[in-house]
């Protein structure tokens, strides 16, 4: 399976989870929705950065040099719009169904508006783990390396 097929698919069956979650706990405490949002967001952002970071560290433990590094832009920005249009639909399928309360939104909304965001919601952070794994994985190869005696030539007499 392709790397960026596994990635679309978990975070966006996590955005599907996290919303129809959402949109159950809105219908039972309507009140409580501003800090359900933000826990919904957090799980999210925490997910999508864990996984960047490791891509980041896996990257640079296999590709010491800065500039020969895989390309994770372009993986994470496939599974950001996989999954961001992945989503999408599903929530507007399930909005279908009794008893479930995401939002009431169109297909057009859905297709454009929402999956945009979820989009940037998955890639820009995957990107930002990424280079902070990168980053952690230099610094750790930087501390691990033997110190480089400085030998002082010979001079002639």
């Amino acid at each position: 399976m392709n790397a960026w097929v596994l990635r679309a698919t978990v975070l966006g069956a996590l955005v599907v989870v996290l919303r129809t979650v959402l949109g159950f706990a809105m219908v039972y405490w309507p009140t409580h929705g501003g800090w359900m949002r933000m826990l919904a967001l957090v799980v999210l952002l925490g997910v999508i950065v864990c996984w960047g970071v490791l891509d980041g560290r896996k990257d640079r433990a296999a590709h010491p040099d800065p500039e020969r590094g895989s390309d994770l832009t372009i993986l994470w920005l496939k599974a950001g719009v996989a999954g961001g249009l992945g989503s999408s639909l599903v929530a507007w399928i399930l909005d279908w169904l009794p008893r479930f309360d995401l939002g009431d939104n169109g297909l057009l909304f859905e297709l454009t508006a929402s999956a945009s965001f979820i989009v940037l919601l998955i890639f820009v952070p995957a990107l930002l783990g990424v280079a902070i794994g990168r980053m952690l994985a230099g610094r750790h190869d930087n501390q691990s390396a033997p110190p480089t005696a400085l030998t002082k030539e010979p001079t002639p007499a």
